[in-house]
């Protein structure tokens, strides 16, 4: 079995599956392992354990704080049922530590400590062996719970971090009406021979670009349309006469797709050549401008672009969204100007269903953007063994390692190598697949990092390496587990506390590094802000990068890099994502440092393959096989321990029925109907009275309801009760119970000096409106990031070239 299912996990306690049904085998031998990541999904609330005949139906969290993002701690209202007993309600406090899969939008919960139970409605004689089985029932960890829910909660109360101190002047911004390419080539031209020829070919540029020595021109393969010049800045023109060494281009080494325009097609207009030194953005509009209004504002944006451009007629001024930063001008020609701080109200007024939604995230004050901030602070997390790491930690330098300054610190990062060395003091710390190693040598060995110098974490966003404060870490005796925040892959919280955007790139720009001391000349690029043609995807949480102006590679900060293990260079068509992405071909990702092979996805942790724990599906590594008996795990924990979970049908399953069960802070349980008003379990009856109404004798309903799924739910999430059992009704659990809750003391949840108190008050009920509002949104955020996933849209669904793919729009 180990040989066969690897989990790495904290404990054993840490895993919780649901039983999913397999209509084909009666055998767990018989089955395949299933490798599909959407089989751990958030399948919706309420949940229901059974442990000894106990049933326990527990309702969805509601979440408090998460502090650091990695300790939540929430409160849930249950349904408890002892075997041969009445069913009863309570409410419970919870901590529990978290993992995310960033990937399917998953929050993992493993460690949960019950630090509170309340049952209202219950004698306090009874309340121990009640307390007893529902923490003998609750699981120690569970399936996954969807980020949007646990955000829609903290929205309405965590307040976003301030923005870093990021460079938002524009860059340089084209405008064409016309077919158009961006070709960007970072610093002077970096020419690499082309094997048996006489040709050179470009590597620090985004588009297939050649040098013939021995005429001195320049060939050019835009799209389908070859253009030369002998000014690599300008005068480009349409030819179908090309050098007779690009007819021996080499096989594979990403030139499959140029060779396929050898001869030049006759057909296809040249477009305009726009070219730059330094990273660049372009206007593309096809034609002339067509403004199309966006009811309810001031506002009309340009269909027929690519872009997300925008005329205010309150002010008459041009906006354009260019890697989530916005600038503004009065003519779309430019000059332009940073508008991230003064942007105008109407653009908060986009309704949701626009052609133009997608610009909410990047909209100061929006729930979209609160959404992608909040999001950009959740860190995905990997538990690596050291001997692992260890192991593969190397590191490779052009020549002598060379280090400079960190400016406004005593530190220095090594300047000759694609990795991310830090010296501070006599030691060198390593970030290498984000996880950290010091070594007292530039060239190692490398151990892993017990702690971090703090003084790391004050290198400033003027720095290439900035993204490296981005990553943490703990190790116990025989692992490391390391955490990434979206920084660490260059997505940076730029603004003030209320008014807080998600941008790409820190807006500082460092040069690339070239070496010439070898048979080639190395190239790598540091990170870019501009040039990439950055799209934000709220369901990704990560930027998608590259559109058909910027060239087939992307962008020239990402486009070529330099494997010194190989010396060769590769070239790319990604997307990416700050917690990975989906290459074409090879590609190199300067955020990170890593490199991936072709057609295949990467993030921070590919490096340690199945010993990362970077979203759900590999913390709980796939390796489970189902059948109708149940589920067989199979897995390894950091710890060493090793063996076989089984879970049964009936257990850890999602029930089909409304999730309309609350639990308030003052340990009463709440449920709202139709008409918005408020009820809760009321002792005096064993049923639900209106708050604010305690000893009611009148019964608003009885059992907590349960429907089964082709029963369905009235308009107010009613269904129907299961086995006639009222909760507290004739012969109730506890038949003692005092009439009267407000003489009992010690109730209030979590804080167990403070009174009961009498059900309803309005801070109690306006805590609740919060609540069920935020319920309703996770919901929906969880079924269309679902019905997104199963699109198969991810990522821009694979489409490298153009950006519709990231905007969901075209």
């Amino acid at each position: 079995m180990k040989k066969t299912f690897l989990i790495v996990v904290c404990s054993v306690s840490s895993i919780f599956f649901s039983c999913k049904k397999d209509q084909n085998s009666d055998q767990l031998g018989s089955e395949t392992a299933q490798t599909d990541a959407n089989t751990l999904i958030d399948n919706g609330w309420p949940r229901e354990a059974e442990n000894n005949g106990t049933k326990l139906v527990y309702y969805q969290p509601q979440v408090d704080d998460w502090n650091d993002y990695k300790e939540i701690t929430a409160r849930l209202a249950f349904s408890l049922t002892p075997k041969d007993g009445k069913e009863v309600l309570g409410v419970a406090s919870l901590k529990a530590s978290t993992l995310v899969d960033k990937d399917n939008r998953n929050v993992f919960f493993r460690n949960i400590e019950v630090t509170d139970v309340r049952f209202p409605s219950l004698d306090e004689k009874a309340v121990p062996q009640m307390e007893k089985l529902f923490k003998e029932t609750l699981p120690k960890g569970g399936d996954p719970v969807s980020v949007d829910r646990i955000m829609a909660d903290l929205s309405q109360t965590k307040s976003p971090s301030k923005g870093i101190a990021a460079k938002n002047d524009a860059p340089t911004i084209f405008y064409s009406t016309n077919p158009a390419a961006l070709v960007i080539v970072q610093g002077e031209p970096v020419l690499v021979p082309v094997e048996k020829s006489d040709l050179q070919y470009v590597v620090n540029t985004n588009w297939d670009l050649f040098f013939d020595k021995t005429a001195k021109d320049y060939y050019l393969l835009a799209d389908n349309v070859w253009l030369t010049s002998k000014k690599i800045d300008s005068d480009w023109v349409k030819t179908t006469k090309l050098p007779s060494g690009l007819s021996n281009l080499p096989s594979g080494q990403n030139f499959d797709d140029v060779k396929k325009m050898i001869p030049p097609p006759s057909s296809g207009a040249a477009p305009q050549v726009f070219y730059s030194n330094k990273p660049a953005e372009l206007i593309a509009v096809n034609g002339n401008p067509k403004f199309v209004k966006i009811d309810g504002t001031k506002l009309l944006y340009i269909d027929n672009t690519e872009n997300d451009v925008f005329a205010n007629e309150a002010d008459g001024q041009y906006y354009v969204l260019l890697s989530g930063r916005w600038f503004k001008s009065k003519e779309l020609t430019g000059p332009w100007t940073y508008a991230g701080n003064n942007l105008p109200a109407d653009f908060a007024k986009i309704p949701k269903n626009s052609p133009r939604a997608n610009v909410l995230s990047s909209v100061p004050g929006t729930q979209e953007a609160k959404d992608a901030v909040m999001l950009a602070q959740v860190p995905t997390t990997a538990i690596i063994k050291k001997s692992d790491a260890e192991a593969k930690a190397k590191v490779t330098y052009d020549g002598t390692p060379q280090f400079k300054p960190i400016e406004g610190t005593k530190m220095q990062y090594a300047s000759n190598t694609q990795d991310k060395v830090i010296k501070v003091g006599d030691l060198y710390y390593l970030c290498f697949q984000a996880v950290w190693f010091m070594s007292t040598s530039p060239n190692g060995p490398w151990e892993t990092a017990a702690s971090v110098p703090k003084e790391i974490y004050t290198i400033p966003p003027t720095s290439p390496v900035y993204n490296v404060t981005y990553v943490t870490q703990t190790t116990t005796d025989t692992t490391v587990e390391s955490s990434t925040t979206a920084g660490y892959f260059g997505a940076f919280i730029v603004g003030a506390t209320v008014g807080a955007i998600l941008t790409y790139g820190t807006g500082y720009y460092y040069p690339p590094y070239v070496y010439y001391g070898g048979l080639y000349p190395v190239y790598h690029p540091w990170p870019c802000s501009y040039g990439a043609g950055a799209v934000y995807n709220p369901w990704t949480g990560g930027w998608a990068a590259g559109r058909s102006v910027y060239g087939p590679y992307g962008a020239a900060g990402t486009s070529a890099w330099y494997n010194p293990a190989t010396g060769r260079y590769g070239r790319s068509a990604s997307v990416q994502g700050w917690y990975g992405g989906r290459t074409a071909a090879s590609t190199y990702n300067p955020w990170t440092g890593n490199y991936a092979r072709t057609n295949q996805g990467h993030n921070a942790y590919a490096q340690w393959g199945h010993s990362a724990a970077t979203n759900g599906n590999q913390w709980v590594q796939t390796g489970h096989v189902t059948t109708r008996r149940g589920t067989a795990i199979g897995y390894e924990t950091s710890g060493g321990k090793e063996g076989v979970i089984t879970h049964h049908r009936g257990g850890g399953t999602t029930i089909h029925t409304n999730n309309n069960v609350y639990a308030g802070h003052d340990g009463h349980v709440y449920k709202k109907d139709a008409n918005g008003n408020w009820s809760h379990y009321n002792n005096g009856n064993g049923g639900w009275s209106q708050a604010g109404t305690l000893g009611s004798t009148s019964k608003s309903g009885g059992a907590v309801e349960h429907t089964k799924p082709s029963q369905g739910l009235g308009a107010n999430g009613a269904g129907v009760q299961r086995d006639n059992q009222n909760l507290g009704g004739e012969n109730r659990l506890g038949e003692g119970a005092q009439r009267d809750n407000l003489s009992r003391p010690d109730q209030a949840l979590g804080q167990p000096s403070k009174p009961l108190g009498e059900a309803g008050h309005s801070d109690i009920t306006n805590d609740l409106d919060r609540s069920a509002l935020s319920r309703d949104r996770g919901e929906s955020q969880t079924r269309n990031f679902q019905n997104f996933q199963r699109d198969g849209s991810r990522l821009g669904g694979g489409n490298f070239g153009g950006g519709g793919g990231f905007r969901g729009r075209r």
